[in-house]
């Protein structure tokens, strides 16, 4: 892993705050995620870019049943 994290924030469209703990925790088990943190409508995501794309964590959180894009 890289040194530094790079940090995006996603908006995810009908996510809830509850809905996002747990899109949160699904996030945080792929290698590559450091630190997942959801709020209402959005989640912010710190990443190691040389183990993951954005598209990725994308990716991961329509197969949680949610649409997401960056904000």
């Amino acid at each position: 892993m890289t040194n530094t994290a790079t940090r995006v924030l996603l908006g995810v469209r009908g996510m809830s705050r509850d809905a996002g703990t747990t899109v949160a925790q699904a996030l945080s088990a792929m290698p590559g995620v450091v630190k997942a943190t959801p709020d209402e409508g959005q989640l912010e995501v710190h990443y190691d870019p040389s183990q993951l794309t954005v598209m990725d964590i994308v990716r991961a959180i329509r197969r949680q049943g949610f649409l997401a894009g960056m904000i």
